[in-house]
């Protein structure tokens, strides 16, 4: 396991290294890393996963058995065993883990109007009103947000969802890639955000980092997933809810049900937070190069005028 983690994981993003080097130590090492690599069975595996099915959830399992398989691959591929029995064993059910779920209209009333307080009132804003993803969020630039539009041809204000801090900067899957519309409380937001960045760059003086990240830290480099959550956290106490309970990507999940509620197609939603549709849906939506989908904008306008 320390090999792989130290060799095997070159070019990964360190968040992602840093939580394969959590289960690692918590999970892996304290049950299985006394045995030796060729005595290692596949009855050690199975019963290993079962006893983490009493505690753990099923994605957890999944987690675990990915990293030890992964660890032991790299160790055939260098001939210190012969075959990997992690592969033999199947992932158990695990417990149920906890279900992601939404805000009501007056809580998310009362969380944008708690973030008004923080640096990150403009993400929490976009988060809930648009629909983001945190990680396309945290990877958002300027030069890829239009805050006037175009008048004459009657194009809104906008952003460009087409990246995320995922491995390789791509997002979540092809069909996540999507322009759209700003809410008027969206621009807002973005526009007082840009005065407050500027002044925190004139603070920062050398030690700011220019990166044209729209969400940065106070010396322009990248947030990571714990700044967030942390001021997210904070956010959600002073709106009065109970802070462990609700996580930053629950507002994607709000605004998927805040629009559900008013009316507005299922069809039309999954196209705004980037999912799969119908299929004529999909074969439209493929067709077009870069559409500014308007519907969620138009409804968030309309539920939080």
């Amino acid at each position: 396991m320390t090999n792989w983690l130290t060799y095997g994981l070159q070019g990964r993003d360190p968040e992602t290294v840093a939580n394969y080097r959590i289960l690692s130590d918590k999970h892996v090492v304290p049950a299985l890393g006394a045995r030796k690599l060729r005595e290692l069975s596949a009855e050690d595996v199975d019963r290993w996963l079962i006893g983490k099915a009493k505690t753990h959830s099923t994605r957890t399992l999944r987690l675990l058995h990915s990293c030890l398989n992964r660890a032991v691959k790299f160790a055939q591929a260098r001939d210190k065993v012969k075959r990997n029995v992690v592969a033999l064993c199947d992932v158990p059910e695990g417990q149920e883990g906890r279900p992601s779920k939404s805000l009501t209209l007056e809580q998310a009333v009362a969380v944008l109007a708690a973030a008004e307080r923080s640096r990150l009132y403009a993400y929490v804003v976009l988060s809930l009103l648009i629909g983001a993803r945190t990680e396309e969020l945290r990877a958002l630039v300027w030069s890829e947000v239009d805050l006037d539009g175009d008048p004459n041809s009657g194009t809104p204000p906008w952003i460009a969802v087409w990246r995320s801090v995922r491995e390789g900067g791509d997002t979540k899957t092809r069909k996540s890639r999507r322009s759209l519309a700003l809410p008027k409380r969206c621009v807002e937001a973005l526009r007082a955000h840009q005065v407050q960045q500027a002044k925190e760059r004139k603070d920062a003086g050398a030690k700011w980092t220019e990166n044209d990240l729209v969400f940065a830290s106070l010396v322009g480099t990248p947030l990571d997933s714990h700044n967030v959550r942390r001021a997210f956290r904070k956010i959600v106490k002073d709106a009065g809810l109970k802070a462990k309970e609700w996580t930053p990507r629950e507002m994607r999940h709000s605004f998927v049900s805040l629009l559900s509620d008013s009316g507005v197609p299922l069809e039309d939603i999954a196209r705004l937070v980037g999912h799969s549709g119908t299929a004529v849906t999909e074969a439209v939506y493929r067709k077009q190069i870069r559409p500014v989908l308007l519907g969620g904008a138009e409804t968030m306008d309309r539920i939080f005028s």
